[in-house]
């Protein structure tokens, strides 16, 4: 049996707090810790309880802060998800592996959390640069010529999930162009050529 994987929740609001908490402690999969209002002990937090995954609304820290600092310290090591209800620009989201998005649905909610743990613990000290499942999705849909948004209209998820993908399929492909992409598609036969 896989151990339950510890996830520390950083957001202001109780109700998107408690409805997380229910929503996750439904998949057996996570132990979600006690959560915090605010991110001004987020440091001691991440050093005293070392979970598995950071899920944290990016509005609550500033650029440049010691909380900035601390999150970029662990994400080195672990997952860090952005909790997004709100705005938040492009450029914000690109120091996070991966978004939530609130609206998204509930099996989807604990996939994504399970896939960010998952993509951290294959292969040790070496990154996995096997797709996932949902990254040969959008890998798919990328090469039939699908925009962003049709993506995510598609497979029901947000499009700052499916940018969050398509950085991933450009990391571990090590191909920039939704072109070179159709290729590796075709030559790997995700599609027919």
């Amino acid at each position: 049996m896989k151990p339950l994987l510890s996830i520390l929740i950083v957001e202001p609001s109780d109700i998107i707090i408690e409805g997380l908490q229910s929503l996750l402690d439904e998949t057996g999969d996570f132990n979600v810790l006690a959560p915090l209002h605010d991110a001004a002990i987020l440091h001691e937090r991440l050093v005293t309880q070392s979970p598995d995954l950071l899920l944290i609304n990016p509005s609550m820290v500033l650029p440049q802060s010691q909380q900035q600092q601390a999150i970029l310290r662990f994400r080195q090591s672990k997952p860090v998800v952005a909790l997004l209800y709100q705005y938040v620009p492009p450029q914000v989201l690109q120091g996070y592996t991966a978004v939530l998005d609130i609206c998204e649905n509930r099996g989807r909610v604990a996939s994504l959390l399970r896939e960010c743990c998952d993509t951290r613990d294959d292969g040790g000290n070496e990154e996995s640069y096997e797709l996932s499942d949902r990254e040969t999705e959008v890998l798919v849909l990328l090469a039939q010529g699908c925009s962003s948004k049709e993506i995510a209209e598609k497979l029901h998820i947000s499009i700052h999930t499916v940018n969050t993908h398509r950085k991933n399929i450009t990391h571990k492909t090590g191909i920039k162009s939704v072109a070179g992409l159709a290729v590796y598609a075709a030559l790997h036969n995700l599609i027919d050529g």
